[in-house]
Formats: C-alpha cells, sequence, structure tokens
C-alpha cells in the first residue's frame, strides 16, 4: 500500500492553524514524510477590491494587511512545527485558493482546515475552498474540525461506504491508517448496502484490514448527522469518505452528506473526489 510521503499543509493566519500544523507534524514521523507549508488566502485587494476608489494609498495598506498576513502565518509554522526537520515552509506562487490547488496536484495527501464562518478571518478563503481544492487536484485530503482537540487520527476509524468512484478513492487513501487502526466501522445506507458493504469487508480483509460492518437501513436522508452521531457512539477519531458534488456557474456545489459534514464535522475527515 502507498503510504504518503509528500504532504502538502494549509497554512493561514489563525490560531486554529497550529493544531494542523502538529498534526502534519505528527503524520510525517509516522509515515517518514515530508511536510510542505504553503500559506494561502485571497489578497486584500481581492476582498475588498472597492478600497481603491476610497484612498489614494490604499494598495499600499493592502500590501501591508498581506505581510501582515503571511507573517502571523510564518509565526504559527516556526512555532508548531518545533524545528522538526521533516516540515519545510515554501513561498507561494500565487496568492489565489486556484495556485494552492495547482501545487496539490505534487502531493499524496493534503492536510485542511474546516471553515469557521465566526472567525472574523473567515473570508480570507472562498467559502468552498475545501471543496474546490479536492477537485481541482483529485488528491485525497485529511480536513481538521475548527473545534476541539486532535491528539490521535486513525486508532478508530469509520468509513462511509458507498458504490461510487469517489468512496473507493478514499478508502484506498485510507489504507495506511486502516492498517494500523485498533478498531475499523464500516456503515451504508439504502437498499441495497448490506451487499455492497460484504464486498468492501472481503476487500479490505485482503489489505490485512479486519472490519466491522453495519448497515444505516434503507433509509438514506440526512447521512451526514448520522454519520456523525455514529462516529460519536464507537469512538472514531477519524472517518473517511468521498466527496460528492457537481459544477455550476463555475462553483463546485457539494451534495448534501458532503457538506453536512463540512459544516458540522467534530473529527477529521478524510476525503477523496
Amino acid at each position: 500500500m502507498h503510504t504518503p510521503k509528500s504532504i502538502l499543509l494549509h497554512l493561514d493566519s489563525s490560531p486554529r492553524a497550529a493544531v494542523r500544523i502538529r498534526l502534519a507534524r505528527a503524520l510525517a514521523d509516522t509515515f517518514e514524510a515530508e511536510v510542505t507549508g504553503l500559506p494561502c488566502a485571497l489578497t486584500a485587494l481581492m476582498r475588498y477590491p472597492f478600497a481603491l476608489t476610497a484612498a489614494p494609498d490604499a494598495v499600499c495598506i493592502m500590501k501591508e494587511l498581506d505581510k501582515e498576513c503571511r507573517d502571523k502565518a510564518l509565526a504559527h509554522f516556526v512555532d508548531a512545527a518545533g524545528g522538526s526537520p521533516r516540515l519545510h515552509w515554501e513561498e507561494p506562487r500565487g496568492d489565489e485558493p486556484w495556485a494552492f490547488a495547482r501545487r496539490a496536484l505534487y502531493a499524496d495527501l493534503l492536510v485542511l482546515g474546516q471553515r469557521n464562518e465566526e472567525d472574523p478571518d473567515a473570508g480570507d478563503l472562498p467559502p468552498d475552498f475545501v471543496s474546490s481544492v479536492l477537485v481541482e487536484c483529485g488528491k485525497p485530503a485529511l480536513i481538521v474540525p475548527y473545534a476541539g482537540t486532535v491528539e490521535e487520527v486513525g486508532q478508530t476509524v469509520l468509513i462511509a461506504w458507498k458504490e461510487t468512484r469517489e468512496s473507493a478513492r478514499a478508502v484506498t487513501a485510507a489504507l495506511p491508517w486502516l492498517a494500523r487502526a485498533r478498531a475499523v466501522h464500516v456503515v451504508g445506507y439504502g437498499e441495497a448496502a448490506e451487499t455492497s458493504l460484504r464486498s468492501l469487508q472481503t476487500y479490505l480483509r485482503a489489505q490485512g484490514v479486519k472490519a466491522s460492518v453495519r448497515t444505516g437501513g434503507a433509509d438514506d436522508s440526512e447521512i451526514g448527522e448520522r454519520l456523525l452521531s455514529l462516529a460519536a457512539d464507537v469512538g472514531a477519531d477519524l472517518l473517511v469518505m468521498g466527496c460528492y458534488g457537481h459544477s455550476r456557474a463555475r462553483e463546485w456545489v457539494v451534495g448534501g452528506a458532503t457538506r453536512s459534514i463540512l459544516q458540522s464535522m467534530t473529527l477529521p475527515v478524510l476525503m477523496a473526489h
């Protein structure tokens, strides 16, 4: 199985970035991987385009705001990286999120943060940053919730299974964690869930992974909320699932379960599109 050797870590100026950095550092030690910390945020000019007409020195002010944001991100990185030789800072070649997605093409795994709408710095990134990066680069991402502590990841894993390419890619990306996990649970919803769950169980057994399966029932509504409830019940510290959605008017519109998880996640989630 392919363990991630190249990890791309999203950095920003929020204090929560330190949690992602420490997690990426732990992953680097576990998988003997290299981590590239890359800051990414919309420039002040992109966030406040009308300020140009309001003040003659607006460009200078905005450049200073961007520098402050970058300096905060670097300070968080230096502090939380703890001098690890596996973690490296990289200057972005472009500030827009699309540049981050292009850089992600050259990584095995991404470490991203859940969006917190109540964070005053939430406007630093587009609302669909996480989902759009997943779609643009096609690489798996470990998404860290904006609240709570994140200590161990992957000791108890819950897989949300569906017979789709997205789910299959997510499970494949999760194999390095599944091989080390103390417990692996698999759940599926809908009429044909039981048959597909047994097939997945057989596949995982061939990978040396023993998984317990359970059907969530024929009702496949409100899956996001039910998944989070089940994750709490089994004590999961990692949820594995596909990322679903479609493109509309140059925006990425995620499916109901994906949107629910991205908004309400209470544990790290490994997603793949």
